[in-house]
């Protein structure tokens, strides 16, 4: 693939790497993973302690939506991310206004429907109170042995039947029903509660048709349908999250969905485990025969795009503060509020989406990716640019920093603030994700090297030669997307001028624009689309 970027605006397409890049990067601290036994009956005694005493969640006389499950619920001893794999019951409560009901996640790794109930399932029972609403999913561990080993396995499909085993390894006996029954005594043990229970399909595996196929392997049917079968028997409501989950997969593709998962095939990252509660509280949402749904939150309200004009698209932009920053008066200015100066308001209108103070992945974090992700339309565009922020500690001080590079490394990190696991990529990981979730949604994205600082050394202005200047344009190679190199663009206007007169491009510092700095850097833009082909152009005033 040739490799498309702009050096200069006298050049059009260089096939060469840029050479440009702030040289005092700092390492990053990085802490090395805990690692965790994984809630299984023989951590049983020690994982119970990291959930919470049944119904102990509940403020006054409000509900209690208690989830029942297992990994892909809750995952790991403490629940906590610190294996890199969460399951989706961690961030149920995003979806529910908490003020009205507290949200209880009671899932525990490696439990089957019959596992569960006969182990944990007793003290749940207790902690329900009439009103309070019970969600149910179990199907992943319903497997293996019936007798030895983890002897969770229960009965294939949804009949009353049940079968007495003695367990080769400690001589127990125990009566095992049907998967359906389980979910059967579930069900009728929560209305005796006067709770209301709420059956779910499993969640789904990564795992395709084929290796060529774009289509995943749909729910097994035995689980799916014998949950189902059973919520039309006992008529209760019934929610698919597993193709509901699949179907947005589909449309991400199969880059997008590898890292919904870690580690393995089956467990979520936090990405993944997002996806599916998004997918759970939409299903409820949907329900006819719940009223749980009057309790999730109301969308958040979402200005972004709201610039839009009838048949024109939208030039987004997304980086930190030498993009966004107070943009008003003698203050210091980002080039991203002063870029619609270049373009023609009438064919296209510009958004800045930065934010002071952000990396690339603080940007993510945030949620502040997601309001443009959500507004993009295709033929929008997207201009990227990070670079400023993103070399210090990830879990340290400002803890906003990324591994180092462009490739797929991560690691998990306990934040040094508050005690919290997550799962950091590199520089050019989430640059990356940027561009092809534009993609996916039918925009064009450019990526952008972060602006020149003003740091002189024996008449030479900084550059960027060794790390995100280069790391920039991998990730423009590595997903066929135009890279505008604006630190040698701008750099190389400013080494003209000299070391004094660069002052007045400058306020407060050496790294923040003036107003006049700031549409230095828009008009290098624009004159980089101007050397190119890029559908941008079009767009651009006619140059005086």
């Amino acid at each position: 693939m040739m490799r498309r970027y702009i050096m200069t605006a006298a050049v059009m397409i260089m096939a060469a790497p840029c050479l440009r890049a702030q040289d005092d990067v700092p390492d990053a601290q990085i802490t090395i993973e805990e690692r965790v036994i994984d809630n299984t009956p023989d951590s049983l005694a020690k994982a119970i302690g990291f959930r919470p005493v049944p119904g102990s969640t509940r403020q006054g006389n409000n509900p209690v939506l208690f989830l029942i499950g297992d990994s892909t619920m809750r995952n790991g001893t403490k629940g906590d991310g610190s294996n890199g794999q969460w399951g989706w019951g961690a961030f149920m409560a995003d979806f529910f206004d908490t003020d009205r009901i507290s949200v209880e996640n009671q899932a525990m790794g490696g439990m089957s429907s019959r596992s569960f109930y006969t182990k944990l399932w007793p003290a749940i029972r207790e902690g329900i109170k009439p009103g309070d609403y019970v969600v149910i999913q179990l199907g992943h561990n319903d497997n293996g042995k019936i007798d030895s080993g983890r002897a969770r396995n229960s009965l294939k499909g949804t009949g009353t039947e049940s079968k007495v085993v003695t367990i080769q390894e400690t001589g127990a006996t125990d009566t095992v029903y049907s998967y359906g029954e389980y979910m059967r005594r579930y069900v009728n043990d929560v209305k005796a509660r006067g709770g209301h229970p709420i059956l779910m399909s499993i969640t789904p595996r990564h795992s395709w048709v084929d290796k060529d196929s774009t289509v995943m392997q749909k729910a097994p049917q035995d689980k799916r349908l014998w949950v189902q079968q059973v919520a039309e028997q006992e008529g209760v409501p019934f929610v698919d999250v597993y193709n509901r989950t699949a179907a947005r997969f589909e449309k991400f593709g199969k880059e997008k969905v590898k890292y919904m998962f870690y580690k393995d095939n089956i467990h979520t990252s936090a990405f993944g485990a997002k996806e599916n509660a998004r997918s759970a509280a939409e299903g409820i949402a949907a329900l006819d025969n719940s009223d749980l749904k009057d309790y999730l939150k109301a969308p958040a309200e979402n200005n972004t795009g709201s610039s839009r004009m009838k048949g024109c698209p939208v030039l987004f932009t997304i980086g930190d503060s030498t993009v966004k920053n107070k943009d008003r008066g003698d203050s210091q200015w980002g080039w991203g509020s002063v870029l619609a100066e270049q373009f023609n308001p009438k064919k296209i209108t510009v958004e800045n989406k930065g934010r002071a103070g952000r990396s690339a992945r603080t940007f993510l974090d945030e949620g502040l990716w997601d309001k443009v992700y959500e507004k993009l339309q295709p033929g929008d565009f997207v201009l990227i640019q990070f670079g400023h922020n993103d070399g210090g500690s990830p879990n340290k001080g400002k803890a906003r920093g990324e591994l180092k590079g462009t490739s797929m490394d991560n690691k998990v990190f306990k934040f040094e603030k508050d005690g919290h696991y997550q799962v950091i990529y590199t520089y050019g990981w989430y640059i990356r994700k940027f561009v092809n979730d534009a993609k996916e949604k039918g925009a064009i994205p450019i990526v952008i090297s972060h602006t020149p600082r003003n740091r002189w050394k024996e008449g030479m202005i900084e550059n960027n030669k060794k790390s995100y200047g280069p790391w920039t344009h991998e990730v423009a190679e590595q997903t066929g997307v135009l890279c505008i190199d604006l630190n040698e663009i701008t750099g190389q206007k400013l080494q003209k001028m000299g070391q004094e007169a660069a002052k007045e491009y400058y306020k407060g510092d050496h790294t923040h624009t003036s107003k006049l700095g700031a549409q230095l850097n828009a008009e290098g833009i624009a004159e980089a689309l101007r050397a190119s082909n890029h559908p941008l152009k079009k767009y651009l005033n006619k140059k005086k």
